[in-house]
């Protein structure tokens, strides 16, 4: 292509060479080094007046000094006269900080943008925005690439049953990516959802929040305070029954309580909870067990426990000091609640955010699977992979308790923070791992991870390359190729 010219950064020269080869060219020469004190220099080695020029910059462990490099690069292009620059980032750094994460937090991917536009950037194409919003932030247009096609003719040609299989999301922020993939193959699709199990103590809260369920006591005692007063006589109260099961281990159909000793007004609403079978003006019976499509589970360190596994404390039926309703104020309550109540309660939608929290050995969660997975091939899809955390929890789900065969982990950016791919190799739900070369991966952990097969991004982005200097159409890189 004349007129072009393609630098590389430091983070990724290998994927910059496949493009250039693609291409037919070879990357420009430019002289990137640091100084004593760590700061970035830049030389351009060729001349960039009124050329059309790309630079080629991922992510990388050193994620800071890659950006000052690839700001002082366009910066230096700029000064250089070039006619057009395009950034080429196939990893967008600080993609996960889209949004405030709490009321005094920094959306740092729109400040990135901002410094993206200050350095003279007049175009970006990148591959799988975490968030597909943060186009948005930039006054330039946007190439938002799609590994999807990619992913997706790879499974049709290396999966044999993949026509059975069923596309499972790992939290409930990637429910649209996890459709979006269930669609292009025509599967089924299920979901995978997380979260911390509190203690039966914490009461009042939940009056507050959904008085009908208040009613009932999870320990067998009767609340008077959520009843008229001239409803409470002592033959409408439950007392707790010694030696009964806990309502999270009571088998359908039994229940501690009884609905002739709940108030009239609240038999219908109670009825459904307490295992009374009721017939609907239509004739249908109507019960409390469970759809066969919805699995639960308990998670203790990460990891899936037995049904009669010992509780950690803080999830114990005894109150935690700093659980207790009756010494916290109105306003902790209801901060408790904050996701149900709006404001930045859905910041955190990604489960890898909260690595620590589920690895610490005193917190229990409930894990619960949604979808028929049983005797299937289980491809749990995320944009990237970070932390293995999440990913364990849901392959533990989808196999000991769906019952699935086969478990293909999928993520479009291999970040593989710390020992991340080693602990997704020792995974024995895990069967493979499918990622794309959007992320430099070092040699020795792809060598020793037999798990792992990397995709090359390299005609994708060569083609978006070409069509934008051409003034072509990119709208073909979105479509599936059905083979």
């Amino acid at each position: 292509m004349r007129g072009t010219l393609i630098f590389s950064g430091n983070s990724c020269p290998a994927l910059t060479g496949k493009v250039c080869e693609n291409l037919g060219m070879t990357p420009a020469d430019a002289e990137l080094t640091q100084f004593s004190n760590g700061e970035t220099s830049v030389r351009i080695l060729t001349s960039v007046r009124e050329k059309d020029v790309f630079v080629v910059q991922s992510g990388s462990p050193k994620i800071n000094d890659t950006i000052m490099e690839l700001l002082i690069m366009i910066s230096a292009c700029k000064g250089g006269s070039a006619s057009k620059i395009t950034a080429v980032l196939p990893y967008f750094p600080y993609s996960r900080q889209s949004k405030k994460k709490s009321h005094r937090g920094a959306i740092t991917a729109r400040m990135l943008a901002n410094l993206l536009g200050v350095a003279g950037v007049k175009h970006i194409i990148t591959v799988d925005l975490h968030a597909s919003q943060m186009q948005g932030f930039f006054k330039c247009p946007v190439d938002n690439l799609h590994a999807e096609p990619l992913i997706a003719r790879w499974i049709r040609q290396n999966v044999r049953d993949w026509k059975e299989a069923v596309v499972v999301s790992k939290n409930a922020g990637g429910t649209k990516r996890v459709t979006s993939l269930a669609d292009a193959l025509k599967l089924n699709f299920g979901m995978v959802t997380t979260e911390k199990k509190r203690g039966n103590s914490n009461m009042t809260g939940s009056m507050m929040l959904n008085p009908i369920d208040a009613v009932l006591d999870p320990i067998g005692e009767s609340v008077i305070e959520a009843v008229g007063p001239e409803e409470t006589s002592t033959s409408n109260i439950t007392q707790p029954v010694a030696g009964a099961a806990s309502p999270a281990r009571r088998p359908h159909g039994s229940s501690l309580h009884s609905a002739k000793s709940l108030p009239s007004r609240l038999r219908s609403s109670t009825s459904a909870l307490d295992g009374v079978d009721e017939e609907g003006e239509d004739g249908l019976e109507y019960n409390d067990q469970r759809a066969h499509e919805v699995t639960q589970a308990r998670l203790v360190q990460g990891h899936i426990v037995p049904d009669d596994f010992e509780s950690p404390a803080i999830s114990a039926a005894t109150s935690v000091a700093g659980d207790d309703p009756m010494t916290m104020s109105h306003g902790s309550l209801f901060s408790q609640h904050h996701a149900a109540l709006g404001g930045s309660g859905d910041a955190a939608e990604s489960s890898d955010e909260d690595e620590q929290i589920l690895k610490d050995p005193k917190v229990e969660h409930m894990v619960t699977l949604v979808g028929d997975v049983k005797n299937r091939t289980v491809f749990i899809v995320d944009d990237m992979i970070d932390k293995p955390g999440s990913w364990i929890a849901a392959a533990e789900t989808v196999v000991k308790r769906g019952l699935a065969k086969k478990v293909y982990c999928i993520a479009t950016h291999a970040v593989f923070g710390a020992d991340c791919l080693e602990q997704l190799q020792d995974c024995d739900c895990i069967d493979h791992i499918l990622v794309t070369n959007s992320y430099p991966i070092p040699e020795e952990k792809a060598r020793n991870a037999s798990k792992l097969h990397v995709l090359d991004l390299s005609y994708l982005l060569a083609e978006a390359i070409r069509r934008n200097h051409y003034g072509e159409s990119i709208s073909p890189l979105f479509q599936h190729i059905m083979e």
